[in-house]
This record gives C-alpha cells, structure tokens and sequence, in this order.
C-alpha cells in the first residue's frame, strides 16, 4: 500500500484518522504556491484516422453538446437570498446540524448558502485543474483520438471555470479560496508523472466525483436557474467520466501486475486523502460563523449509526463502481475502502 498523503498534517478522532490544516499561515502558504513544477512528455502520432472508435464517437458527442456559458443561460432569472434552493436537511451538513440544535428559519437558511457557495468554489476551482490537466493531456496521450477529446475537454472545462465563477460572482456574492487538502491533491495529479495516472486521476477519479456531487445537486435543488447550470455541466462530466473509463479500460489490459498495483495505491491514496477531511476544511472556514466547533462537528458525525452509508454515498455514485469495472479495487484494497467509509455493502 502506498504511503498516506499529507502525514504531517494528520490527527486521530477517535478511531479515525484525519487531515485538518488548524494553522491559517499554513494554508494561505499552500494558496500562494500558484507555481507547479510539472513534467510533461510530449507524444507526436502520424495516425491521424481514428484508432479507437469509441473515443471518436465521444469526441463528435462532445461537439455537438457545445452551449454557451453567457448566451445560453438566463442570468436574468432569480436567485432569491430568501428562499431554500436545496432542501432543509439531509442535504447539506450545517443546516442540518443547525436545524437539529433549534437555530431559526434564517440561521439556517443563510448556512445553507455559505455552505453551498464554498461547495462550488471548491467545484470551480477543480476545474480550473481539470483544465490545465487536459491542456497536458494533450500533449501526452499516445492516440490521435485521445488528443482529440482532450482538446474538446478543454474547452468545456473553460466554459464550466465561467458559468461557475458568473454563478458565484453574479448570484451569491461570494467566492471561496481553494481548501488546502484540495489544492495539495489537485497539484499531486498535476505533477503525475505519466499521463497514464493523470488521466487516471483527473478524468476516472475526480470527474467521477463531480458526476455524483452534481447528480445530488441536480436531484435536489428547486431552484430552475441552478437547475439548468448542473445540468449542462453534469452532461459535460458524465462525457469526460467516460473518456476517462475508455483511456483506462486499455490501459489496464496493456499493464503487469506491478503496474495496476501502482495504479490501484494511487487511486485509493487519492480519495482516501479527499475522505480523510471529512469537511474539515469547510468547517474551519464556516463553523465559527454559527458557534459550531469543526471537531466537534467530525466527531458527531463519525459517530452515527448510518455514518459508513452516508459516508460512501459520493464515492458509491460514480467513482467505485467505475474503479471495480476498471479492476483497481481489488482484495488488497477492499477491507480499507469498507473500513474508512468509502464503500457500504447493503
């Protein structure tokens, strides 16, 4: 197994270990690296037809699902300050814990905002990465039909970076930093060393996160303008989930043995890393605001009942189905996805 990501930074609630930066100096320190040393191979190809159809057939998808992030959206369309866009509880995590402990309508209600406007921050700040990331994969990837579809993603990473940042800007106002743990893991996909694992990374790993947090958004608000941006933009992911499923699917054929244990170590170190927050970084930002202690919080949390199938929900979605089809999750790994409440068996 791979050594545990961000260790210095790692601290017991109970029995479970968790990754919370407590030193403000040092997360703005992380904010300010906005330089990363980054290795990139470059790969030219003189096969310019199409070698793999299915990535063809996703690259014409692709085109043809193209949208307008300024002209396309009705921006005139209301986003009242006084209305629930998501439900009440069950939803969010600090309406819920405020409605539980007798906070009123609007105590509530504006947690239900903040929550949710540094939910896509950290959404839109992904994609800033994925953009980047598929600017390299450009470069790198061995296929024509793989550079194709890389080039297309770009542009729709650009245009998710617009219609979320206009979101936030126009609609709530408020614009979060990028959470530490967050921005260490999205450089570690950056800096990977072959475009392999950044493609595993970026496009099977966080791309299938994206799937899900927007799918319960989706499910969820009643607010039509929201509605409408998720949709587009979980259109745009499930394709780029898919080109991530497609690149990998090959790779795993053509790998030894020691080379999908590498790919299964980093999979998991990832999103065990992601799990091992557990909105730590959210609450240190947020909790003051309403009285809450963020320890606190984790620990209530940790201790529920049901704590293992809420937990997985986000990575059941998309993500560890996707790893299980791909073989990256196999008994070497299984017993810790159960066991740190990435998978729940009904």
């Amino acid at each position: 197994m791979a050594e545990k990501l961000l260790s210095a930074y790692r601290r017991e609630f109970g029995d479970f270990e968790a990754v919370d930066f407590v030193d403000e100096k040092v997360v703005e320190g992380l904010r300010e690296q906005i330089d990363v040393d980054v290795p990139l191979d470059l790969h030219w190809t003189w096969e310019y037809g199409s070698e793999v159809e299915e990535l063809r057939n996703l690259y014409e998808r692709g085109k043809q699902g193209q949208w307008n992030a300024e002209t396309d959206i009705d921006w005139d369309a209301p986003f009242p300050d006084d209305e629930w866009f998501l439900p009440k509880q069950n939803a969010q995590l600090l309406p819920t814990i405020l409605a539980q402990m007798g906070a009123d309508e609007d105590t509530c209600r504006e947690a239900s905002r903040d929550e949710f406007a540094h939910t896509l921050s950290q959404l839109l700040h992904g994609e800033q990465a994925a953009l980047q990331l598929c600017g390299q994969l450009t470069n790198a990837c061995p296929t024509m039909d793989a550079k194709f579809y890389a080039g297309s993603q770009v542009i729709d990473e650009v245009r998710h970076v617009e219609v979320m940042s206009k979101f936030l800007q126009r609609k709530m106002g408020t614009l979060y930093p990028i959470d530490p743990t967050l921005k260490l893991l999205l450089d570690k996909l950056l800096e990977a060393p072959t475009w392999k694992l950044k493609t595993l990374g970026m496009q099977t790993l966080f791309e299938g996160m994206a799937v899900g947090i927007l799918d319960e958004i989706a499910r969820a608000t009643t607010n039509p303008l929201l509605h409408d941006i998720v949709r587009r933009v979980q259109i745009d992911e499930s394709r780029h989930a898919a080109f991530g499923m497609l690149c990998m699917r090959q790779v795993v054929k053509e790998s030894e043995r020691e080379e999908l244990d590498e790919m299964e170590d980093f999979a998991f170190s990832i999103l065990e890393t992601l799990n091992a927050n557990q909105q730590l970084d959210m609450l240190r930002i947020l909790g003051p605001k309403y009285g809450l202690e963020p320890e606190a919080v984790v620990q209530v949390f940790l201790s529920l009942p049901e704590w293992q199938m809420v937990n997985s929900k986000i990575y059941m979605h998309t993500v560890v189905p996707n790893l299980k089809r791909l073989g990256l999750i196999t008994e070497r790994t299984s017993s810790d996805w159960h066991r740190l409440g990435m998978m729940y068996d009904a």
